[in-house]
């Protein structure tokens, strides 16, 4: 009876390993197709995506540089390097030159192939990691407060 119970006990113990090891090996495989570092323009050209990576890609759009049509071409830019964009679809309403933005896709013949274009929503919105990638270049400047 009591070698029983030990044998009933080990086998539950072994099905909840074996179980937590499923679980794993699932989310590991969910997280694989939907984590997506952000990269400013600096860290893309320092250090190239694999090939068919998938990244987001953050900075200001170069003023100048937005080529309006069924497929929008514009430049990211952190001030220090710059990326070109190429978008198929209807960017933003907010999407502007000088304007922060945020793109996801991948990097093909240098030029990011994005899937998704972000912009700010507010006058005063810029994602946290264009913030912090303008910050690290140097060319940040922190909004004014409004006068009363």
């Amino acid at each position: 009876m009591a070698g029983l119970k030990k044998k009933r006990r080990i086998q539950m113990v072994v099905s909840g390993l074996v179980l937590m090891a499923v679980a794993a090996v699932l989310m590991g495989v969910a997280f694989k197709d939907g984590i997506e570092f952000f990269r400013s323009p600096t860290q893309v050209v320092e250090q190239m995506p694999g090939p068919g990576e998938r990244f987001r890609i953050g900075g200001l759009v170069k003023e100048g540089s937005w080529e309006k049509g069924d497929v929008n071409r514009f430049i990211i830019t952190d001030t220090n390097e710059e990326i070109t964009v190429v978008y198929q679809g209807i960017l933003p309403d907010l999407f502007g030159e000088g304007q922060g933005s945020v793109a996801t896709g991948n990097l093909v013949d240098g030029e990011f192939i994005a899937t998704e274009v972000l912009a700010k929503h507010d006058e005063e919105y810029m994602p946290d990691e264009v913030i912090e990638a303008l910050k690290a270049q140097g060319v940040y400047m922190e909004p004014e407060e409004p006068t009363t």
